[in-house]
């Protein structure tokens, strides 16, 4: 054995197997009954999930599904698969795709690692900005898997990477190349995805993190406060969440002389749901409807060249 062979867990968020309602509701059921993900107290959640979520959400959302599904499948899983076999080639180590909700699964790509026999597994989950409802949720089902594991390789497990400078460059490089393509100057809106008010009084760092990412990329850009703002999208249920909300900055921006808009969301490290419908197909109809003149959805880093570097990068360091 290799006494120094180093693994990645490369790991996201999920999606369902197919963009049917059965799918879905298979894969909200794992990802709300998640306490990281809801904090309700069980008694309380249980009803509403069971009795009214699951009965109502899945058939919503497939049909949503079924407008960005490919024939390779769920574009989340499919750029997220892209990345994995482009960070192996480039940094020729084993690297194993796991998703948390779904296939396939965080145990499955641990023990590919472990047929791989390496000795030092990095766990990389491609959320830039720290969240206890996901980076913190993938831990949870990192060391769940490895509690029965007779002999665990040393773990190294990334905090978040929503300050590092080849991330910020990554994400600045592609809002320029967007910009020089349209003529009109355009305002533009960095959306992310929300969580809960609760889980920043309870101490999340979540939001100062979204922040400081894009401080960091308006300054590198060279954008005054007037040129830019940001959101939080895809709440669900009644509790008050980050704000503004996204499709609500949408609808009204027009109405404040805003006509011409840009969208990046630097919290996806691929495209999913929750950009290119929630956002690109959704969000466009929402701001161009409501007085809108042009509207560019800015696409997820993906499988862009200056994404790789800055993982690799942070994988690089962390091999040491």
């Amino acid at each position: 054995m290799n006494p120094n062979k180093t693994g990645v867990l490369l790991c996201n968020i999920g999606t369902p197997d197919a963009p049917t309602p059965h799918a879905v509701r298979r894969y909200l059921k794992a990802f709300l009954s998640d306490p990281r993900v809801v904090e309700i107290p069980r008694l309380i959640w249980w009803p509403i999930l069971h009795g009214i979520i699951l009965r109502t959400r899945p058939k919503k959302s497939a049909a949503l599904y079924q407008k960005i599904w490919t024939d390779q499948g769920s574009p989340l899983l499919c750029y997220s698969r892209q990345l994995a076999v482009s960070l192996e080639k480039k940094l020729q180590i084993p690297i194993a795709l796991g998703m948390h909700y779904g296939q396939p699964s965080i145990k499955q790509a641990l023990e590919e690692l472990q047929t791989k026999e390496v000795t030092k597994i990095i766990v990389f989950p491609l959320y830039p900005q720290y969240s206890a409802t996901t980076t913190a949720a993938t831990f949870d089902m990192v060391t769940e898997v490895l509690k029965k594991w007779r002999k665990i390789p040393e773990i190294h497990m990334l905090h978040d990477y929503a300050d590092n400078p080849l991330y910020i460059n990554a994400i600045t490089q592609s809002i320029q190349a967007e910009r020089l393509k349209q003529e009109n100057t355009s305002h533009l809106l960095f959306s992310f995805h929300g969580i809960p008010e609760y889980c920043i009084k309870a101490g999340d760092p979540y939001y100062e993190r979204c922040q400081l990412t894009v401080e960091l990329v308006a300054k590198k850009l060279n954008l005054q406060q007037k040129d830019y703002s940001i959101s939080f999208q895809s709440r669900l249920g009644r509790a008050k969440w980050l704000q503004p909300y996204t499709d609500q900055i949408l609808k009204n921006m027009p109405k404040q002389g805003i006509t011409h808009l840009q969208v990046v969301a630097p919290g996806f490290a691929v495209d999913c749901l929750e950009t290119l419908e929630e956002i690109a197909i959704r969000g466009k109809h929402q701001f161009m409807e409501n007085g809108g003149k042009s509207f560019r959805y800015i696409p997820a880093l993906n499988e862009s060249t200056p994404h790789l570097d800055a993982l690799a990068s942070i994988i690089s360091s962390l091999k040491i």
